[in-house]
């Protein structure tokens, strides 16, 4: 993914999304599986994670604390790289991160898609970044909820301990 001068690979966002879930925990929520892309419809774009969640309680009932969500969207921030931050916090070229939580099957929707696509059982796995106009569309319209992250990520003290 990438938006103005920010380069986001899977293997950073994966890091930044397993830190971010560690706050579902004492809520006895679980990500149960997640995707990505840019919003670049408005000035600055924004990265949207879509997250499907699921409670370690069984029969519980899904409604995530927005606190919890919007810290979980900070999280994230915090955890992608110093150009990333800087991009939120000095450029204003990067508009603050949006999680939308999706249904439960949301997930398994995206994957009946690609199989109608010719994608093959066995090989499937969940594209971390959604660009298919199509998937986009079976994604946006299992959204239930909607965070922004409410604060600006740091650079200074990254960059520091970075060296620069």
């Amino acid at each position: 993914m990438s938006i103005d001068m920010d380069k986001t690979y899977e293997e950073d966002l994966l890091k930044a999304v397993t830190n971010a879930k560690l706050l579902l925990e004492p809520h006895d929520l679980m990500l149960i599986d997640f995707t990505s892309r840019v919003d670049s419809s408005s000035f600055p774009g924004h990265y949207v994670l879509y997250w499907e969640l699921g409670s370690k309680i069984k029969d519980a009932k899904l409604e995530p604390d927005p606190n919890v969500l919007e810290e979980c969207c900070f999280t994230v921030e915090e955890s992608l790289d110093a150009v990333y931050r800087k991009g939120r916090k000095n450029d204003k070229n990067i508009g603050p991160l949006e999680i939308k939580v999706v249904k439960p099957g949301a997930f398994d929707e995206l994957m009946y898609f690609s199989l109608s696509r010719g994608s093959s059982v066995s090989q499937y796995k969940t594209p971390r970044s959604v660009t298919s106009e199509e998937a986009l569309k079976i994604v946006e319209k299992n959204v239930v909820s909607e965070f922004l992250s409410q604060k600006t990520p740091s650079w200074e003290l990254h960059e520091l301990h970075s060296g620069r």
